[in-house]
Order: C-alpha cells, then sequence, then structure tokens
C-alpha cells in the first residue's frame, strides 16, 4: 500500500471511479505511457504486480485486481498477485526477482491501493516509474514496475492499519473492476502487435534484433 504524494499534474493522471469517462481515458493514459517505451516491434512481455493482501479491505485493490485479470482470460503467467496468491510485504522481494529471471526483460505494470486526502479519494491514478509500496504504513519494500497504477481507497495520515480495515469494500471493488478492464484492454491491444515478433516468454523471434 502507498502513500498518495502530491506530483505535478503532467507526471500523475488521475481520475474519479464514478466519472463515467475514466476507463477510456485510463486506456488511453496507459496506452500512450506504453507506446513511449515499448517501441515496435516489441519483444517485452507485460507483467502485472497487483499488490496487496486480502486480509485487509483497503490494500485488497491488487489481489482483487490480479484475480479480475485471470476471470478476463489474461495470461496467468502474466499476473502476479490475486486473491488466492497476494503479493504482499512478506515475498515481495522474493517474487521481484522470480519474475525478472522467469522472464527476459519484463515491462511491469505496478497495481496497489494508497492513502491520500479526503478530495482525491476514489481517484485512480496512472504514473510512469516504479511503485513504492509500503510506504503508507510505514515499511520498505523494494521499488517495482514501469509503471503503476493506484487506487485511493482511503485517508491517510493517521492510524493506517485501522483505516485500511475500515475501507468500504464498494469503493475497492469498483476501482478494481475499472483498472481491470482498462489492464486488460490495453494487454490486448499490445499482444496483438506483438505477436507476430515475439513469444510469449520473452525471447526474441529472428524478426527481433
Amino acid at each position: 500500500m502507498e502513500l498518495s504524494r502530491d506530483t505535478s499534474r503532467e507526471a500523475v493522471w488521475r481520475s474519479h471511479i464514478d466519472d463515467p469517462r475514466t476507463p477510456g481515458r485510463m486506456v488511453s493514459r496507459l496506452r500512450s505511457l506504453m507506446m513511449k517505451d515499448l517501441p515496435l516491434p516489441i519483444c517485452r512481455p507485460i507483467l502485472f504486480f497487483c499488490i496487496g493482501t486480502d486480509r485487509s479491505t483497503g490494500d485488497a485493490l491488487g489481489p482483487l485486481t490480479g484475480s479480475r485479470l485471470l476471470a478476463m482470460g489474461l495470461d496467468p503467467s502474466s499476473i502476479w498477485g490475486t486473491l488466492d496468491s497476494p503479493v504482499h510485504a512478506a515475498n515481495l522481494h522474493a517474487l521481484i526477482d522470480e519474475a525478472y529471471t522467469a522472464f527476459r526483460n519484463p515491462y511491469v505494470i505496478a497495481v496497489d491501493a494508497c492513502l491520500g486526502r479526503l478530495e482525491n479519494v476514489g481517484m485512480i491514478t496512472v504514473s510512469k516509474g516504479p511503485l513504492r509500496p509500503g510506504t503508507g504504513v510505514s515499511k520498505t519494500l523494494p521499488p517495482v514496475g514501469d509503471i503503476h497504477v493506484t487506487g485511493i481507497v482511503n485517508v491517510g495520515g493517521y492510524m493506517e492499519y485501522l483505516v485500511l480495515q475500515n475501507t468500504r469494500l464498494s469503493v475497492v471493488v469498483k476501482m478494481a473492476e475499472v483498472i481491470s478492464k482498462a489492464l486488460s484492454q490495453v494487454a490486448r491491444e499490445f499482444a496483438q502487435m506483438s505477436q507476430e515478433t515475439c513469444d510469449n516468454t520473452g525471447t526474441l523471434s529472428t524478426t527481433c534484433d
């Protein structure tokens, strides 16, 4: 679980889950960032690190998103973190090492819940660069992700563990639904673009340099 930071609007895209334009705008934002990082031919496997735990309502955004991606038919090997197999503080470091061993130069999209200001609760953010999980609850964990998606699930600044436990499930479920649909769409788009140049393990074919 990350702590929301006040950064420039150019660096962080955000939109509220109740805004009907959010899903389409999120897809556009993800597509824009990924196109800058993944020029054709795309020869990097795309992985989703959905961080959090099913033992806390507020911190379940990542696992819920991962489980929804799995239900949508995405390759299970690309999804790291579900309700059944969460990626959390105790295993994050080991699973990052495992992913980078199993896949050649993966492009990682990290997903996590975060706490922020009252007026920003319900916002989804998309940012370039790694996620720094654990900052919201004063933990030091390894950064992860080429880009990251966060959902501001509740108010931060005091008794963070209790706040997470008392977060409304409806907010987290809505966020997971919006995020998973957007991630699924861009994953399928980029898979289509890369299928003739790379195999699904990230091994370069003869058409990739």
